[in-house]
């Protein structure tokens, strides 16, 4: 079985396009979709249409959640993304799982097996992403004991292998290449690239083996409607994969 794993689309059909089709090409023969599907200035209705013509697992997100769930009043990027979307994405959202095991070797999270808004593999109390060490990501995943554990969140492609042997797997984001954040306390997430990201992860014989890949697309047509939308940090964060200084 090969996966293609999808993370942090936020919108982003141009992105999601070059990706699926980049995906054809490598013969995939399911995506797992790990959330942070639908929010930002973009077009996430055509996302969501786009998103039900495949074969896909699909989890939920933390700014999947806020679509139904506000925790604050609504800011301009949601309330647009609400509108776009209409009553029938929305309702697919409330029926997604937080978590979810694939093809008994697979565990699937947004951002850890017990929150949708922490980040599994790094610490950024400094103010940059960090990767934590093997027996705090341990702790963090409980008693998950899959070979392979799959989560988004951070928008940073990454692979660490755990001493217990399991790999956990960060797919990078689809839709969004950087971003800043004052949750818990102000960090930076880059990745310095403004190309798409997505993996392809395969079982051979008793190895997984995974592709972190980078895709190019049309990003002009992303920064145009993030301006058009009157977010000029999406459209720094679609251009470049940094946050403006």
């Amino acid at each position: 079985m090969k996966f293609g794993i999808l993370s942090d689309i936020h919108g982003n059909i141009w992105a999601l396009q070059a990706v699926l089709e980049d995906a054809d090409r490598r013969e995939i023969d399911r995506f797992i979709n790990l959330g942070d599907i639908f929010y930002g200035p973009l077009q996430p209705r055509e996302t969501y249409d786009l998103l039900r013509t495949i074969d896909a697992v699909t989890i939920l997100g933390n700014e999947d959640r806020l679509l139904y769930e506000p925790e604050v009043a609504p800011s301009a990027t949601l309330t647009y993304t609400i509108n776009q979307l209409g009553t029938e994405p929305i309702d697919w959202l409330r029926t997604l799982p937080a978590t979810r095991c694939v093809a008994d070797e697979v565990f699937a999270c947004h951002g850890t097996p017990t929150s949708d808004h922490v980040y599994l593999l790094e610490d950024v109390s400094s103010g940059v992403p960090l990767v934590r060490q093997d027996n705090v990501i341990q702790q963090m995943l409980g008693n998950i004991d899959a070979p392979m554990i799959l989560c988004g969140h951070s928008h940073i492609p990454r692979v660490v292998q755990l001493a217990s042997g399991a790999l956990v797997i960060n797919p990078g984001s689809v839709g969004l290449p950087a971003y800043d954040d004052d949750l818990l306390n102000y960090h930076r997430m880059e990745t310095y690239t403004a190309l798409a990201a997505y993996a392809v992860v395969e079982k051979r014989s008793e190895s997984w083996q995974v592709d972190l890949l980078k895709v190019p697309y049309d990003v002009a047509l992303a920064v145009q409607q993030a301006e058009q939308q009157g977010r000029s940090d999406w459209a720094e964060w679609l251009a470049t994969g940094r946050v403006a200084t």
